[in-house]
């Protein structure tokens, strides 16, 4: 059977990656001003509230100049006019991490192909970035913003490793991302442990849950309880882990099970608790409980909404 990327949904819309634009300009607009007090800076941010933020100069560094092109391309009208400009984004920078990044989601069209761009994403974050910034900014890298689109080509490149087959690989993309970034603004914690659970690692898996134990997440619940079923079987463990994740999303098991359909389209958005949240997690994640031997079935008998009176 062949593997999927097990965090799809995970992804950040294009929109949301424009959202840095503002977040440059407004950190270069502070830059500019001399406050003397938080007071003074907070005063002078009310001031864009529901207003847009005003664009600042142009810069003269290619990459800088490559970097804004993308941000015209997150809102281009059409994917073609977005290729383009990512493709005019590598004639200024070769360095353009994220150009790369848009022809793998936008252009490739076989596996072979996005691997290709991510990796060249990779590459070109590796030039654009500090050498040493990998050790000292580790922690908090993606607070940085001309980080985050090597992590996102990284990210890309677990992903597509992961679809061809090459386990060892993506985990330790999906790893070293943790290490620059173990507050997982990507969510790569929840694309590890599917790659964990699904090579049964599960040391690994064990103590990446431990790492995240406060994580409120139904893929944090669910995970937890099949590793214990698979290590123990069903009894105590096992069977308190399940009800704690039915209790944080009783949608999952109706969809697991396959008592309710699945819709046509993954949600756009996902809340916690709700249905599209036990939605995200059965895409994602399916593969795991059918190759688990008995997992589905110790579900249904714990399952209090298919329990027979």
């Amino acid at each position: 059977m062949s593997k999927k990327s097990p965090d799809d949904s995970s992804v950040p819309p294009m929109g949301r990656r424009s959202m840095e634009k503002m977040m440059r300009d407004l950190t270069k607009l502070l830059e500019q001003q001399e406050f003397e007090t938080i007071d003074e800076a907070n005063a002078f941010l009310q001031q864009f509230t529901g207003q847009p933020i005003p664009e600042m100069p142009g810069s003269d560094d290619p990459l800088a100049q490559a970097q804004e092109l993308i941000y015209d391309a997150y809102e281009a009208p059409s994917r073609k006019k977005a290729i383009a400009l990512a493709r005019q984004a590598l004639e200024v920078s070769p360095d353009c991490a994220d150009a790369y990044v848009l022809l793998a989601e936008a252009e490739a069209e076989t596996l072979e192909a996005a691997r290709d761009y991510f990796e060249q994403g990779v590459a070109a974050g590796e030039r654009a970035l500090d050498a040493d910034l990998f050790d000292e900014a580790a922690g908090h890298f993606w607070g940085i913003l001309e980080t985050r689109p090597y992590m996102r080509a990284r990210r890309g490149m677990a992903e597509v490793l992961w679809a061809m087959g090459e386990d060892d690989a993506a985990i330790a993309h999906y790893q070293e991302l943790l290490r620059l970034n173990p507050g997982d603004n990507q969510g790569n914690r929840y694309a590890l442990a599917h790659c964990l659970l699904a090579t049964e690692r599960d040391e690994a898996l064990d103590a990446l849950l431990d790492r995240y134990e406060d994580d409120a997440a139904a893929t944090w619940h669910y995970t937890r309880a099949l590793l214990r079923f698979r290590q123990e079987g069903s009894g105590p463990t096992a069977d308190a882990a399940l009800a704690a994740a039915i209790e944080q999303n009783p949608h999952v098991p109706a969809f697991l099970l396959g008592k309710k359909k699945m819709p046509k389209q993954p949600p756009a958005y996902v809340g916690f608790g709700d249905e599209n949240e036990a939605v995200d997690y059965v895409l994602a994640n399916i593969d795991v409980w059918r190759n688990t031997y008995g997992a589905l079935r110790w579900l249904r008998a714990q399952y209090p909404g298919l329990r027979k009176p």
